[in-house]
C-alpha cells in the first residue's frame, strides 16, 4: 500500500474474521481455504502467497477500502488519500473513517518472475563466452 510493503502476522482465523466482516460491506475475493493441521512448510507457503493474493485482489477490486481493512494490516495513515464511507473498524469501534486507493499502484505478481524461463530470444552473450573460454580453450600461438 502506498508504494510500501507492509508485513503482519495474524493466524488464518483472524484472515476469516476479516473476510467475514468485509463481505459485508465491499465486493470480496474467494479466501484461500485451511488445510487442517498440516504444518508442512510447503503448505503454509502456498497459504500465505494464497492469502497475499486475497489481500492484493481486495486492494485491486475496491476503490474504497474501510477503516477495518487498514486496522488489520497495521496501516494507520495514507496521507494524500481522501476520507470515504466506512463499513466500521475491525475492533467494532464507532469510527467512520476509511480511505480511497484511486491512484496507489500495488504490484501484483501472478507468478514468480524467477522462477519462469526467460523470454528473450537474445543469447547471454557473457555466459556463453566466459563457458566456452573455460571449457573450449584457444591453443595459443609460438
Amino acid at each position: 500500500m502506498n508504494g510500501r510493503k507492509h508485513f503482519v502476522e495474524k493466524r488464518y482465523s483472524e484472515f476469516h474474521a476479516l473476510h467475514k466482516k468485509l463481505k459485508k460491506c465491499i465486493k470480496t475475493p474467494e479466501i484461500p481455504s485451511k488445510h487442517v493441521r498440516n504444518w508442512v512448510p510447503k503448505v503454509l507457503e502456498q497459504r500465505r502467497q494464497g492469502l497475499e493474493t486475497y489481500l492484493q485482489a481486495v486492494i485491486l477490486e475496491n476503490e474504497e477500502l474501510p477503516k477495518l481493512f487498514l486496522d488489520f494490516l497495521n496501516v494507520r495513515h495514507l496521507p494524500s488519500l481522501p476520507k470515504a464511507e466506512s463499513c466500521g473498524s475491525f475492533d467494532e469501534t464507532e469510527s467512520e473513517e476509511s480511505s480511497k486507493l484511486s491512484h496507489q499502484p500495488v504490484l501484483l505478481f501472478l507468478r514468480d518472475p524467477f522462477v519462469l524461463p526467460v523470454a528473450s530470444d537474445f543469447p547471454n552473450v557473457v555466459i556463453e563466452g566466459v563457458l566456452h573460454g573455460v571449457f573450449y580453450p584457444h591453443p595459443q600461438p609460438r
